[in-house]
């Protein structure tokens, strides 16, 4: 009996131990991922690109209050987000903490702009760039479903104009009359912004750097004949797999 005792309070103990270190190990893996996020959040406001709070998946949902939110886990929280945006130290460190579960944008057109390609093109436009010798910034990955990722090339800002009529929209693959101009490609500069890795997307998609924010903003110029020859590229392949797709559809089938 007392040897059965020991055995079975040996084995309990032995349990709770390890139930011990799990749940350090966990706590340990949790504090090492907050302060990993932190870091890098703190690393892009370094280097001059201002930052804002943003929404969160919860489930496969966004964190905001709104209905079918169109852009979930991908918008600012507040609508000041343009006044809110900061590079300040202290700031980031208190939204980041306080709100551990929060993207982040940042506000583009200030300091610097972002190049929105499809994901595809744009992996295709930076093998060529890094080919070429051409100087390349930092350049981040959102993933998404099917063909819905991108590629975020973050650039130098065109700079403020004297006439304001020379501000062009982010917008310029939203109206067909860019869009054999600028096949796919989002040009985000003053009133957009851009999610910062690290950042959660619903359904387990996430967006993270491909070249961190230590690398110097490039001018976009440089950069924006690969990029609209790879998207009229890639617009045009999937074009041609679109028309594949329907004649085998239209195919008919033999019983």
């Amino acid at each position: 009996m007392g040897a059965e005792h020991g055995r079975s309070s040996g084995a309990q103990s032995r349990i709770s131990q390890w139930l011990r270190r799990r749940g350090r190990s966990a706590a340990d893996s949790a504090a090492a991922e907050s302060a990993g996020r932190e870091d890098l959040l703190l690393a892009v406001a370094a280097a001059g690109l201002p930052l804002a709070p943003a929404a969160h998946p919860a489930g496969y949902r966004c964190s905001c209050d709104r209905i079918g939110c169109p852009t979930p886990a991908r918008h600012p929280v507040s609508f000041a987000w343009q006044t809110q945006s900061s590079t300040d130290r202290a700031q980031i460190e208190r939204w980041a903490r306080h709100q551990p579960q929060a993207n982040f944008i940042t506000a583009t057109g200030m300091v610097h702009d972002v190049l929105d390609v499809p994901l595809d093109a744009g992996r295709a436009a930076l093998a060529r760039l890094l080919a070429s010798d051409v100087e390349v910034g930092p350049v981040a990955e959102s993933e998404g479903a099917g063909d819905q990722g991108r590629m975020l090339f973050f650039t130098a800002t065109r700079g403020t104009p004297e006439d304001e009529d020379e501000w062009w929209p982010c917008e310029l693959d939203c109206h067909p009359e860019t869009m054999d101009e600028h096949p796919g490609l989002r040009w985000h500069c003053r009133g957009s912004y851009v999610l910062v890795p690290p950042a959660r997307l619903p359904g387990d998609l996430a967006v993270g750097w491909v070249r961190g924010p230590e690398f110097a903003l490039p001018d976009p110029l440089t950069l924006l004949e690969i990029l609209t020859d790879e998207c009229a590229r890639y617009a045009g392949e999937t074009r041609d797999d679109a028309d594949d797709a329907a004649d085998i559809a239209a195919w008919p089938l033999r019983g």
